[in-house]
């Protein structure tokens, strides 16, 4: 059995658009799921616009996004010299032809046509001519396509697609400067690196024609077609910045977990019967072409964020600490010290709940990233009367000799409340804005549990003051 192998194929002309993220990840999961190799190619054939700088963004966003390569990158570009070789090859076999065509040639041709309401595909007129009529002059090489009948596209998203020869033109393979086309090196690339299955935008849909009409003038197997729809703005139309961030860095920046945003992207035009959370594993053994839809699939934020909750509830703390560091990083956050580190470690099982972002979460653990004395918002001041804080002085006692157990430390708050006639909630307000300088916080006895007995004392005795 021929193994399956996908390739993702952007050009470094800017960042990595959520688009192509999602692109990326179809081909990936395609491959894993099926023991197949997953391969990368940068299409930087446009010399103006490719930039490192953009390479190196792309290969960040998929590095976070947790989807691994095969083997080396490959640069299109370095590989001009073997597309111009298929070009002459094309040539040699009847395939392909010499055109002398000017560009002024051309538009003149185009012209015309418009003016008199004929077609402007540009049919050269030394498709047939006599080899001894050429001139000693730069030439560029176009496929010579069939004239009649239709190119077929078997498509595993759009079904079967046809187009006909005659609505076709010549394509340039290899300019007249001796430059290969991206159409040309695109099969060349595809061919080369054995790519069984092409999974790509249905932008490409047109192209998939052209495309095939090379490899059957060179003898190649076609792949496997599946064109994917298009990303849209909650409001149906095409995904752009007014719809907010669509580079892929952008959502690491905003904190959201990688894990959240593979499931997500996965579930965008992509369906495995009711299944709206799952894990990697999961994705691999359910992906398959068939569950892509034709439509195209809508960003939605509140879903984004749901998925991203719930998989901040599941990832081992191992692994989302290091995550939540690379965030800070990304977003241009100071670095954890190790103290905090530490703090945030202990504090994780009570910060997950509910925390659909790295930010949201990091706000939960103010109180243990916070260090003494503590700034106190005006609000947690307010709970800080002097009655409370004759309550927190007459508790911290109490707290001196408590064992550290949660069980404990409720009887203990319990207690010197129900002396004072009130109840557990009438203390808590006091005891958050000692503890965190806030009123929204984790639970009192999970802060005391994180802080321990030393630094809850503290900060305490602080408030008491």
């Amino acid at each position: 059995m021929t193994q399956i192998v996908t390739r993702f194929a952007p050009s470094p002309t800017g960042y990595l658009h959520i688009g192509g993220a999602r692109t990326a990840l179809f081909n990936w999961l395609y491959a894993r799921g099926r023991g197949g190799r997953f391969l990368l190619r940068i299409e930087d054939t446009d010399r103006e616009r490719s930039t490192p700088e953009a390479t190196d963004a792309i290969l960040r966003g998929l590095t976070w996004l947790g989807l691994d390569w095969d083997g080396d990158v490959v640069s299109q570009f370095e590989r001009r010299d073997r597309h111009a070789e298929v070009a002459h090859e094309m040539l040699a076999r009847g395939h392909a032809y010499k055109c002398y065509s000017t560009q002024e040639e051309i538009e003149a041709f185009r012209e015309a046509a418009r003016a008199e309401g004929r077609s402007t595909l540009f049919q050269s007129p030394w498709r047939d001519a006599d080899p001894a009529t050429h001139p000693d002059a730069p030439y560029a090489i176009r496929l010579k396509a069939p004239r009649d009948g239709q190119t077929i596209i078997e498509d595993q998203v759009q079904g079967t697609v046809t187009f006909r020869n005659d609505q076709l033109d010549d394509m340039v393979c290899l300019r007249s400067d001796g430059t290969p086309t991206y159409m040309l090196a695109v099969v060349v690339d595809d061919h080369d690196m054995g790519i069984t299955h092409v999974i790509r935008g249905d932008d490409h849909l047109n192209n998939a024609a052209r495309q095939t009409q090379v490899y059957n003038a060179m003898g190649w197997t076609v792949p496997v077609w599946a064109h994917i729809p298009l990303i849209h703005g909650p409001d149906g139309k095409k995904l752009s910045k007014r719809h907010g961030a669509v580079g892929l860095e952008e959502y690491q920046a905003m904190g959201y977990p990688a894990a959240g945003m593979r499931n997500y992207l996965a579930r965008l035009g992509w369906a495995h019967g009711d299944a709206e959370f799952f894990t990697d594993e999961q994705a691999r053994e359910w992906f398959d072409l068939s569950g892509i839809g034709r439509a195209p699939a809508r960003l939605d934020f509140k879903k984004l964020e749901n998925l991203c909750g719930q998989h901040i509830a599941v990832t081992p703390d191992d692994q989302l600490l290091p995550e939540i560091e690379a965030f800070l990083e990304a977003a241009g956050q100071p670095a954890l010290s190790q103290l905090q580190k530490d703090g945030l470690a202990r504090a994780l099982y009570c910060l997950r709940e509910r925390s659909k972002t790295f930010p949201e979460l990091i706000d939960k653990a103010h109180f243990v990233l916070a260090s003494r004395p503590l700034v106190i918002e005006e609000k947690a001041q307010a709970a800080l009367d002097t009655v409370s804080r004759g309550i927190l002085h007459e508790l911290t006692p109490q707290l001196q000799n408590a064992s550290w157990s949660r069980d404990e430390l409720e009887a203990v708050v319990a207690a010197v409340a129900g002396a004072h006639g009130l109840g557990l909630g009438k203390i808590a307000g006091p005891l958050r804005a000692a503890l965190a300088g806030r009123t929204v916080t984790p639970s009192v006895f999970d802060m005391m549990l994180v802080l321990g007995q030393e630094e809850t004392i503290a900060r305490l005795m602080d408030a008491t003051a």
